[in-house]
């Protein structure tokens, strides 16, 4: 197989992979942008806005425009840093937490749907390869 070729559907795939989460979301009336801020404090709790800026993978001053987003809409709140006063802490606030659950339901359906064409085999090895590549 070319490496063009490898490439090409792997990109394809990916591409799918995005659409197919834009439209899992779109019900919940959530961008993506919000989903994945959502999903990182619910995996890691509370954190300082450049925290999440890192684990977001964007700039800090992009991570304050998805923060002022989320807390206008009430899902996020900021809060003192108890470990230094100066810093500022994003949590979720109750319906943050219920959104992001709403929404980690969503993926993991629509994951389901989307690899249910593959065999427990061929999602293990799939498992295996995107892990050895991403490490």
């Amino acid at each position: 197989m070319e490496d063009s070729t490898l490439s090409e559907l792997f990109w394809a795939v990916a591409r799918r992979l995005r659409h197919l989460n834009r439209e899992t979301l779109e019900p919940l009336n959530i961008s993506p942008s919000h989903g994945r801020a959502l999903a990182v404090l619910l995996r890691h709790g509370s954190l300082r806005p450049g925290a999440l800026a890192e684990h977001l993978r964007i700039a800090a001053r992009s991570a304050t425009e998805v923060v002022d987003d989320l807390e206008h809409r009430g899902l996020v709140r900021r809060e003192p840093d108890p470990a230094d006063r100066r810093a500022t802490l994003v949590a979720l606030t109750d319906a943050g937490r219920a959104s992001g659950d709403r929404i980690k339901a969503a993926r993991k359906a629509e994951t389901e749907r989307f690899f249910g064409a593959l065999s427990a085999a061929d999602r293990a090895e799939l498992t295996r390869i995107l892990r050895k590549l991403r490490d």
